[in-house]
């Protein structure tokens, strides 16, 4: 099924993704975690998007990934961006700096 953009989701794993970018993307982590270089994969990860204790909105990032030295990227798989993606992922690189936020497009 298609969603509004065009995306067609696709399953990986057991797992559905959001389309079938993002479930190649996921095999690529696997692999990348296979060869050691990637130590825990989450996806869907939630962040809190809150500013002065008061929650704003819920931003579910495609992943987060923890490389094997412990560094923490949050990954988001874009194929077409909207003004409220970029708020958010503006707010979240904000509010979490010491996180790298990766954009695969």
């Amino acid at each position: 099924m298609k969603n509004k953009y065009g995306a067609v989701k696709k399953s990986y794993k057991g797992r559905q993704y959001h389309s079938g970018k993002e479930a190649r993307y996921a095999q690529e982590l696997d692999l990348r975690q296979i060869a050691g270089e990637i130590k825990e994969i989450t996806p869907q990860y939630k962040i809190d998007i809150r500013v002065n204790d008061i929650h704003i909105c819920n931003y579910y990032m495609d992943f987060k990934v923890i490389l094997s030295d412990g560094i923490i990227e949050m990954h988001e798989v874009k194929g077409f961006t909207t003004d409220l993606w970029r708020i958010k992922w503006r707010l979240a690189k904000a509010l979490y700096p010491e996180w790298k936020f990766v954009l695969i497009k």
